[in-house]
């Protein structure tokens, strides 16, 4: 079943984030875009590849207006931990939500229950909390940070420009679509 337009599962979970704990709930994250990145694990191969490539784009997503959250089924102690002992994810300025309890995964349907761990999920909320674009990738496959900032900049420029469309390989700046009965069968 389709996860567009579903509202995020309400929450309140630890985080590790700016060298310190704190608590990150729902409510903290409405009022601005948030992408949601799931992890399996910290302490793995695929994920800090991934992580360092949000972190070093991740000052063009604070430019969108838009907030990153990293999540594993990991505890806020294990992700200092991580942080503490890897240079890669020192790098890391974006919070890193704990999700022992599931909630989380759960809530974005991304739990594998028999191993206790996230699939490899991103997520795209808008500002009112409503999933508007979600992926799901095999666990041996890592994503792409600039792909997912060209998603993200496109669901910004259509949710401020309801009548127009991006088009595929769409970037800032480029031209979009405004669909029409003229447009059917010409493209």
């Amino acid at each position: 079943m389709s996860q567009i337009g579903k509202q995020v599962v309400d929450f309140k979970v630890q985080a590790y984030a700016n060298n310190n704990f704190e608590t990150v709930s729902k409510e903290d994250t409405l009022g601005k875009w948030a992408v949601y990145f799931f992890y399996p694990a910290d302490f793995t191969f695929v994920c800090p590849t991934e992580l360092e490539d949000l972190a070093n784009s991740y000052d063009e997503f604070k430019a969108t207006g838009a907030e990153i959250y990293s999540v594993s089924t990991d505890s806020h102690f294990v992700h200092k931990a991580w942080h503490d002992a890897s240079d890669t994810i020192k790098k890391i300025k974006y919070p890193m939500l704990a999700d022992p309890t599931g909630v989380l995964s759960r809530g974005f349907e991304v739990m594998i229950e028999e191993d206790g761990m996230a699939e490899r999920g991103t997520f795209i909320v808008s500002p009112e909390g409503e999933i508007v674009s979600y992926e799901v990738v095999a666990g041996n496959v890592g994503r792409n940070a600039d792909e997912l900032l060209r998603k993200l900049k496109a669901l910004q420029f259509v949710a401020a420009h309801p009548s127009e469309v991006c088009p595929a390989k769409w970037k800032e700046g480029a031209e979009t679509l405004k669909p029409s009965i003229d447009l059917v069968g010409v493209i």
